[in-house]
């Protein structure tokens, strides 16, 4: 058996944003994707599945030529270890020919996440307006993360910045990943929250100049991160 994760970058594409500003090129989330490979045993002749790897071990069950075993232990000294539906046992290995089958599993909560990221992305470039709800007419920050939560992903957050901190759980800076929010605050009081998109950087409605925009999370001093997700 081998196991192995591969990353996979992808481009989600150029971002327009207001006139005379140059274009954002924003790269997608790393999409995991697990590789398993499992080695089956198909017998090319009947034979005895032994309990031990030996010509005169106890026959547990027979093997028709044909039938498809996985094997749990790799082949040794002439034999292979196989599961069959008494339990495993030994057979010699010029019996069977081995066959490797590859799957994929794409990590399903990454998937979700930048599909969060992607319909946030939409509305880069839209008007910042206090106390707006809906980023196609104006938005506010907190405005900005409840509705993208609740369309993407049919999470429910309040309409203030200070109430989504209280919301989730809390991560660190190195844990967050894309679809989380981050906070930041003034003195000690949280005035702003942003949509982490990974990669270190975030969306948000920034203010009436800039709207909705793109930043580097850092362009100021987080104060908490949190999860809303599972």
């Amino acid at each position: 058996m081998k196991n192995k994760m591969w990353k996979a970058m992808g481009l989600l594409g150029i971002l327009a944003s207001l006139s005379g500003t140059p274009q954002i090129e924003v790269k997608a989330a790393e999409i995991a994707v697990e590789t398993s490979t499992t080695l089956y045993a198909k017998m090319d002749m009947p034979v005895s599945v032994r309990e031990a790897a030996d010509k005169s071990g106890t026959a547990l069950s027979q093997a028709g030529e044909g039938q498809t075993y996985e094997v749990v232990e790799s082949p040794r000294d002439g034999w292979i270890k196989i599961k069959t539906p008494e339990g495993e046992g030994y057979i010699q290995s010029s019996a069977a020919t081995l066959i490797e089958k590859t799957q994929e599993k794409v990590d399903k909560s990454v998937m979700q996440r930048q599909k969060i990221v992607d319909y946030a992305l939409q509305f880069v470039g839209g008007r910042y307006v206090y106390g707006g709800v809906n980023p196609k007419t104006g938005v506010d920050c907190s405005g900005f993360t409840s509705y993208v939560l609740r369309n993407a992903a049919g999470v429910s957050l309040s309409h203030s910045s200070r109430s989504q901190a209280g919301e989730g759980r809390s991560v660190s800076y190195e844990d967050a990943r894309a679809g989380d929010l981050v906070f930041y605050g003034k003195n000690g009081s949280i005035n702003h929250v942003a949509l982490y998109m990974g990669d270190g950087r975030v969306v948000h409605a920034s203010t009436e100049k800039t709207g909705i925009i793109v930043t580097n999370v850092m362009y100021r001093k987080p104060v908490k991160f949190v999860r809303v997700l599972n």
